[in-house]
């Protein structure tokens, strides 16, 4: 599987942390909720291993997730949507997977319905970018 197929990806023109406050208001802005913001790098610091930035953000929209848990609860394995700040070949990208995905491995989900997420996730991205 190519890395397009499952996610979006895009290289911007902010540092690191001008890119994840973008990102964190491009979700506010998008009324989905804020779950939490991981420091890869420092967790792994802490245990003597050296990364490059990393931050992994956990987002969600009620409204998705509800509509998606009452179909089976299973799907809770793939939640909550995760859009990643990273510092990779000397550039930093965010980079968000496409929920689209989520109908490959639960039939109860249709196409129409994941690709209704990944549009919002991707418009997340996008605006964190501009």
């Amino acid at each position: 599987m190519d890395t397009a197929e499952f996610a979006h990806v895009v290289v911007v023109h902010k540092s690191f942390d001008e890119a994840v406050v973008a990102v964190l208001k491009a979700v506010e802005q998008k009324g989905w909720a804020l779950f939490a913001v991981y420091d890869v790098r420092e967790r792994l610091a802490v245990k003597g291993f050296n990364q490059k930035p990393l931050k992994i953000i956990e987002v969600c929209s009620a409204k998705h997730a509800a509509r998606f848990l009452s179909k089976n609860r299973l799907i809770s394995l793939c939640m909550p949507c995760k859009i990643n700040v990273l510092e990779e070949d000397g550039a930093i990208k965010i980079a968000g997977m496409k929920p689209s995905i989520i109908s490959q491995f639960f039939s109860e989900v249709s196409a129409e319905e994941a690709q209704e997420v990944e549009r919002e996730l991707i418009e997340i991205v996008d605006a964190a970018v501009a």
